[in-house]
Formats: C-alpha cells, structure tokens, sequence
C-alpha cells in the first residue's frame, strides 16, 4: 500500500514521501480500515515537525483523523462489521490506503453524511464541542474567542449558537469581519480598531463574560482577559502567534480570573463513554441539520503533500485540506 513517511523531523513538504509499505494486519481487538479522506490539521504538522506533545519513533507514519471503511476484523471483533463506514480522530499513521485501529475507538457515521464532513467530524469539532461543554455556560450566557476566523473558532461559534450560548468573535483585521459575517457568523469585532472593547461592550449589552477563550497567545491572551467580569476565566486552547501569555497583572489579582489549559486529546481520553457518546450523536445531528458546516477548501492525493501543505498554510483559508489515497 501506500503511505506517508517521514524518516526525519523537518519541515512537512520536504520531509513526507509517499511510499510502498506492507499492508497492515489487524490485532485482536483491532480492525484495517481502508482510508476514503483525511484532514491536515496544524498538530499532525507540529508532530512532523517534532514539536508537538507526541513525538514518534521514525521512521514514522503521520495524521491521526480520517473516514474509511473496515476491511478486515481483527480476533475477537464482531463490530464494526466489515463494509461499515467509521470516523477516527486520535489513530496515528492514517495518511495510508490503509491502517489499523482499535475497534471500540471507532465511530461509525450515518450514510447522509458526506464523506467530506465526516473526514473532519471527530478532531476539531470534537473538540470545539467538548470544550463548549466544559465551560458550563447556560443559555443566554456570553462567550468571548479569539481566532474567530479558525476554523475552532467557527466551529465554537455554531455549536454555541445551537445551544443558545452568546459568543463574541476577535479577529486580527477588520476584513476577516466580513468574511465570518458571510458565513453567517455574526458578533465578531477586528482588535486592528482603537475601540474595539466599546464594540464588544456594545454587543453584549454590558452583560458580563464569564469566559474567555485563547487560540492565539501573547497579548491576545491580555485582550481576551481585558474583557472578561470579575471572576472570569481564560481558557487556553491554543499558541498559535507565541507560546507564552501577555496578561496583566491587575486583571488577574483584581477581576480574581483564573487561568487554565485545555488539551482536547486529554479530556476525550478522559471523558466518561456515555458521554462521549452524547457528544458525538450531537455532533452529527448539528452536521446533518446544517447548523455545524464544515467546508473543504481543497482536496490533494498523497503524491502531492507538498502542495497540500503549502495549501493548508494559506491565509484566509476557508475549510479544511483534505488528503485522499
């Protein structure tokens, strides 16, 4: 078959090679999926890299969330039948026509979802809803997010709406304003103008924010925490500008904010199975009924990693790039 290798940690388009490795046998309790689509997100690349919490013996595989169908069913396996269309989000190495996987970690998906949606259902969306979630926060309530424009940060903003969870969106330039408000994503302010924190206060009505989420890192931390009542909380989802937070001192000790960390792979493995479960029937009925999108911004076959990482590093990308054997 072939697969995505890396022999050394570098930079993703120079170090993956498409390459013919042995077919994968399945272990007891394991199944082989046969690989139909996966998505390229920033911490399979991280991994790559060497940068990220995981970091692989190589030569090494690569990706970790992807739609398949079963192809052959390991000893001791009844389900998922052979022929059954599933999800993953946390097997390493599916950037192949094929790999193994625990068959009680995989998620089969209703046929009315496309392929496409289903590729990126578990990961990000996943996440975003889990995190949501965890927050706690009740109906009419107010959110506020950075990295409004990521593609988390878009799904944070549907998943809130559906559950009538208020959400306010910050974004670096006044243009990505335009961009959400096209995909219907409303409540968004650029931190480019002066005033942006009159804006903010504008839309909520002067309500309190309880919580506050940063995917971006070093003064946006500040900015997020600069807004939030007394008693907030930041969440910190993510690092993307700078891997240290900028916050003020006298917002910590004199709103009384706490700060804490959210690792999406953790909390899932953590996470009770009944819920998990909860989350998950939610999660493709957002996607079915249309109130979750999950866009597609291109599609390249392993031969072209290169190119597909160039392409997912775009800015202003709208949708995910996805990888197809």
């Amino acid at each position: 078959m072939t697969a995505l290798v890396q022999h050394e940690f570098g930079d993703p388009a120079v170090v993956l090679r498409a390459e013919e490795r042995p077919l994968p046998e399945p272990g007891p309790g394991q199944v082989r999926v046969r690989t139909l689509l996966s998505p390229i997100h920033n911490h399979d690349l991280w991994t790559v890299r060497g940068t990220y919490g995981f970091k692989p013996e190589l030569p090494a595989g690569a990706g970790t969330e992807a739609v398949g169908v079963v192809d052959a069913l390991g000893e001791g396996v009844e389900a998922p039948a052979v022929g059954t269309r599933v999800v993953t989000g946390g097997t390493f190495g599916v950037w192949a026509e094929y790999f193994v996987a625990g068959a009680a970690g995989l998620i089969p998906v209703p046929d009315a979802l496309p392929d496409e949606a289903a590729a990126q259902l578990v990961s990000m969306p996943f996440s975003a809803l889990s995190l949501l979630h965890s927050l706690d926060l009740g109906e009419g309530e107010w959110l506020i997010q950075n990295a409004a424009n990521g593609a988390v940060g878009r799904m944070v903003a549907q998943l809130a709406a559906a559950r009538g969870v208020n959400v306010v969106g910050l974004v670096r330039r006044s243009a990505g304003v335009e961009e959400l408000r096209a995909q219907g994503i409303e409540r968004i302010v650029a931190t480019d103008a002066e005033d942006w924190r009159e804006r903010v206060a504008a839309i909520t009505g002067g309500a309190p924010i309880r919580v506050g989420v940063d995917s971006v890192g070093g003064s946006a931390a500040g900015d997020i925490v600069s807004v939030l009542a007394e008693k907030g909380k930041l969440v910190v989802f993510g690092a993307m500008a700078s891997p240290t937070l900028e916050i003020a001192s006298g917002d910590i000790i004199f709103k009384q904010v706490t700060v804490t960390g959210f690792w999406g792979s953790v909390v899932s493995r953590e996470m009770p199975a009944e819920l998990r479960g909860q989350l998950f029937a939610e999660l493709i009925g957002r996607a079915l009924d249309g109130s979750l999108t999950l866009p597609v911004a291109a599609t390249y076959p392993f031969e072209r990693i290169a190119d597909a990482v160039a392409a997912s590093g775009e800015p202003g990308r709208v949708g995910k790039v996805l990888l197809a054997p």
